[in-house]
């Protein structure tokens, strides 16, 4: 069964090439979608991989990265007519199983959902600020002002935002492996709750939530795995990004069972791609 891999990048274009060499496959389809705002060259694109048309701006953070996600979406659903999952990358990830043996892994998962999901609050994952107030990444002044006023008035009465139509919020990471059955109903509810994407414009890291609420509102919750089978190594006293991963981390990196690690850098990771290669390819030799 075919597999389809969409990767969101906007920038290193011979990094962008590498991973999409390394994943190619007569069983796997590439997508790629550049950030339109990036000075990418697309002519450069690996010719293995398909450029996603609509090209979309992209402002970490913001709604901007769920909006390119869908229009990508929409094109692979539109043009694949079979395939298992979409297994959704950043340019900055890189794979821990050769090919054959990535395919024998997500074969065992088929009628999975992979998403790394909990409800949002103070049961489950504490980042109800996020959507409870006012945010706006990448607004200009006076949208960021008006947030800022809207959110001291709530505080001055003791309210907070509701997600729309009585959804409740899930959240966890954004990177996921996602069925076609699946993404056409998440796809189906995003349309039947176009308030969900007009509220999210003003959440903070939207993309961490937006796709965990759909699916868990939809007949797949029960199929979900709350596991992406990633290795990201986020920093002990918290942050914003993942570490960027280097040769200190090859000996983790060897003991996780994870599909793929992040987050590379082709100069900060120079060291470790080498020693992942000859790994993956001295493990699994036939």
């Amino acid at each position: 069964m075919k597999q389809v891999f969409l990767i969101q990048a906007h920038k290193d274009m011979n990094q962008i090439n590498a991973l999409v060499e390394q994943l190619r496959d007569p069983d796997f389809l590439i997508y790629v979608h550049l950030d339109r705002k990036c000075a990418l060259e697309p002519g450069r694109l690996h010719p293995s991989a398909r450029l996603v048309r609509q090209r979309v701006e992209v402002v970490w953070g913001a709604v901007s990265q769920v909006e390119a996600t869908l229009v990508s979406l929409r094109e692979i659903l539109d043009e694949v007519p079979a395939f298992d999952k979409v297994i959704f990358l950043s340019a900055q990830d890189f794979p821990l199983l050769p090919n054959a043996v990535l395919k024998r892994e997500l074969e065992k998962l088929r009628g999975r959902e992979l998403l790394e999901t909990a409800p949002i609050g103070c049961n489950g994952w504490p980042v109800a600020h996020r959507y409870q107030y006012f945010y706006r990444e990448g607004g200009g002044p006076l949208e960021r002002l008006a947030c800022g006023l809207g959110n001291r008035s709530m505080r001055l009465l003791g309210r907070t935002r509701r997600l729309p139509d009585g959804l409740s919020a899930h959240g966890g990471s954004c990177w996921w492996a996602l069925s076609r059955d699946c993404l056409r109903e998440v796809l189906r509810l995003a349309e039947a709750h176009p308030g969900l994407l007009r509220f999210c414009r003003t959440v903070q890291c939207p993309d961490e939530m937006f796709f965990q609420t759909l699916v868990m509102h939809s007949r797949f919750a029960d199929r979900v795995l709350p596991d992406n089978f990633r290795y990201i190594h986020w920093p002990e006293r918290g942050g914003r990004n993942p570490k960027v991963l280097d040769e200190s981390d090859f000996e983790r990196l060897r003991a996780s069972r994870a599909h793929f690690c992040r987050k590379l850098d082709s100069r900060a990771s120079a060291g470790l791609l080498p020693l992942l290669l000859q790994w993956m390819n001295s493990r699994y030799r036939a």
